[in-house]
């Protein structure tokens, strides 16, 4: 599978800027901007391209029969949004009692242009210890940008502003209203 996946990302021309070191074994990829369903296959192929055991966060909806079980295969973990369940606490905890944990989760939560990301990755990094790596589809050049790992403040607003907006900003296509919003020091969090 990952041989298929390599091929499709490197045939659709696609490529990566940027590395994960090898000795990061666990970490939390806030990958943007989610505009496009064929995002995922993107991430898949980014996935096999790096050589490197990524999970990811997905909405529930997706893990349901009759096609749940690839997802799943896929190293997807379903996200319950409508029942009231602490997911930052529960992830923190299953990270923490890991030896790997590299999750990768789109902040965005949807693939609708957003005024604000969901904070819960930030909060799971902050809460366990763990690093954020910035991922960027820049679908204009085909290519996949990869920040370097930086570990959250708790300074939610300052890491949105000084972290989030410059890398965001240098990745080419449309932008989601999230960016000018931080930006601005729009927050509503």
């Amino acid at each position: 599978m990952r041989f298929l996946l390599k091929l499709f990302f490197y045939g659709s021309g696609w490529k990566i800027s940027g590395n994960v070191d090898p000795a990061v074994r666990k970490a939390i990829f806030a990958v943007a901007p989610h505009w496009k369903n064929s995002d995922f296959f993107i991430g898949l192929g980014t996935r096999a391209a790096m050589n490197r055991k990524i999970a990811y966060l997905g909405k529930a909806e997706l893990f349901r029969p009759p096609f749940g079980f690839i997802f799943r295969a896929l190293g997807g973990i379903p996200v319950y949004r409508s029942q009231n369940r602490n997911l930052v606490e529960s992830q923190v905890e299953a990270v923490k009692g890991a030896e790997d944990a590299l999750v990768a989760l789109a902040p965005e939560g949807t693939r609708k242009n957003v005024a604000r990301l969901r904070s819960g990755f930030y909060y799971i990094a902050l809460g366990a210890g763990i690093p954020v790596i910035m991922v960027g589809f820049d679908k204009e050049k085909k290519e996949v940008k990869i920040a370097e790992p930086f570990y959250p403040s708790g300074d939610f607003k300052k890491d949105m502003q000084t972290r989030f907006v410059p890398f965001f900003e240098q990745v080419g296509g449309k932008k989601k209203d999230w960016v000018q919003n931080y930006k601005e020091g729009k927050f509503d969090h």
